[in-house]
């Protein structure tokens, strides 16, 4: 499966820098999950087990895993890392998300 999801140069990079403080094999999973004030809510973890259903994204000492169920909300969507005066966060672009919150963390389909 070819997944339609990509990363941003930042995301790329500061994922990169954070598993490099992270144990030797960990990836950061990416997955969708009901819930939120929109309806379903993004979720960034560590992780050390790729599962058998699981698309990897790779670039740049990034390795990003999403599961096969996330990916359908997912497809089509950018991870991006932003850093501006109210914090800095991972965002993701979706344009399958009808409304999203204020935060940006949950969206509804």
């Amino acid at each position: 499966m070819t997944p339609n999801l990509t990363m941003s140069d930042r995301a790329a990079r500061r994922i990169g820098e954070i598993l490099k403080s992270e144990p030797a094999g960990t990836m950061l999973r990416v997955s969708v999950e009901g819930g939120g004030c929109s309806g379903f809510q993004y979720r960034f973890d560590m992780d050390q087990n790729k599962g058998e259903d699981d698309v990897v994204l790779a670039r740049d000492g990034a390795v990003v895993l999403v599961d096969s169920v996330s990916l359908q909300y997912l497809a089509g969507s950018e991870i991006d890392f932003v850093d501006d005066l109210i914090g800095a966060s991972f965002k993701v672009h979706n344009p399958q998300a009808k409304a999203s919150c204020g935060c940006g963390t949950s969206f509804t389909i």
